[in-house]
């Protein structure tokens, strides 16, 4: 189904700004409610893939939880209405007054990503009379097939504590009296296309929890982190990831036991596919063998394609239906030779003025804009 976007309202505002799409949100969210039932799982939005504050009281009215990775998040997070024991705190770098603001929130669980940060955070629980809720942070090795810099479950990453420490993790947190072991958390990687990863950590995680029931470690939580990707290249075909087949994937996968549930962190899948980047054509340039689709947008706005080398969809909503097509480059004005949004990208017939879409933009976009040249992103807004 086509998006259809208020193209006369937009005419009338000053560009770029990030427009999101609200219904398109709603229907997104009714889908992960219906396909994710709470007696088994327990859904977390990631704060990281958009923290606009309308964005977040929608997702907190549906009834989600939040995933944060700093101290800001977890401020933004109860500001927007999200229940703090259904906060997680996850993150390699908590610094010691984020531990407090977690504690003294009362958010439900830390992940520990290390044996120095356990030792930390029990220091500080202890100092303030408390006992901090912690799940360890396992680092699986296993590929998720994606890009290396979103890659985050090999040995080779930053995070986690490697499988080969798990028994010493599991000792050393019930050696703290200030540290209550909840469970475990795994996180593989982000935009995650191919479900067989989430399989293989999934058996992983059997393997895992039979070894430690077997000493008589009894857990409460498993948290399989997120990733679940969506389709950049058709986002009107496919404007809400198919969830029921996530979640009956990870159902049919994973061994919980009694009393446990399931965590899962979605945050691209819950956002990306309503939010679009909306700029203005400045000039149609002429160059050697090739045209150049100058816009007021730029990588301030939109990192991800000098980034990642990532593409959207790029639609000039202002370009008659019956208008020709041609092939152009189309750029931002940021004086870095990776400002490129698109190479040889088929549009129609544009012009100076027309107004363009960078189609599902509502996931590390504008989260991730900075004022580089000194630019400024203009305001969201919401049809």
């Amino acid at each position: 189904m086509k998006q259809h976007f208020p193209v006369e309202r937009f005419e009338s505002i000053v560009t770029p700004f990030y427009a999101y799409d609200m219904s398109l949100l709603s229907s997104t969210l009714e889908a992960i409610n219906e396909a994710a039932p709470e007696s088994f799982f327990c859904v977390e939005y990631a704060i990281k893939a958009n923290h606009n504050p309308d964005i977040l009281k929608a997702i907190s009215a549906a009834g989600l939880g939040a995933d944060c990775v700093s101290g800001g998040e977890i401020r933004r997070a109860l500001e927007c209405g999200f229940d703090a024991s259904k906060i997680t705190y996850a993150g390699v770098g908590k610094r010691d007054d984020e531990i407090r603001l977690g504690i003294e929130s009362g958010i439900g669980c830390f992940n520990v990503e290390s044996f120095e940060e356990m030792e930390v955070i029990a220091a500080i629980a202890a100092e303030m009379g408390r006992k901090a809720p912690v799940a360890i942070r396992v680092n699986p090795d296993i590929d998720a097939h994606t890009h290396h810099y979103i890659t985050t479950g090999l040995a080779e990453n930053k995070f986690g504590i490697a499988k080969e420490l798990l028994d010493k993790a599991v000792d050393t947190v019930l050696s703290y009296p200030s540290l209550e072991l909840k469970g475990l958390h795994f996180h593989i990687g982000s935009q995650v296309l191919d479900y067989e990863p989430f399989g293989i950590l999934c058996r992983r995680i059997n393997d895992m929890q039979d070894h430690l029931e077997s000493r008589g470690v009894h857990l409460q939580t498993i948290n399989v982190g997120g990733g679940l990707g969506i389709d950049y290249d058709n986002p009107d075909e496919n404007p809400i990831p198919d969830f029921k087949a996530y979640f009956e994937m990870l159902r049919s996968n994973i061994r919980l036991r009694e009393g446990q549930h399931l965590h899962c962190e979605l945050g691209r899948s819950v956002v990306a596919q309503c939010g679009s980047l909306i700029a203005r054509v400045l000039y149609v340039k002429e160059g050697i063998g090739k045209k150049f689709v100058i816009c007021d947008a730029g990588m301030t706005d939109l990192i991800r394609p000098a980034l990642y080398g990532a593409h959207h969809v790029i639609e000039n909503l202002t370009a008659a239906a019956d208008s020709p097509t041609e092939e152009y480059d189309v750029v931002g004005p940021v004086c870095e030779s990776s400002d490129v949004f698109a190479t040889s990208e088929r549009l129609p017939l544009t012009r100076r003025g027309d107004l363009l879409a960078f189609r599902s933009a509502g996931a590390y976009g504008e989260v991730m804009s900075s004022g580089y040249n000194c630019r400024v992103l203009n305001p969201s807004v919401e049809f």
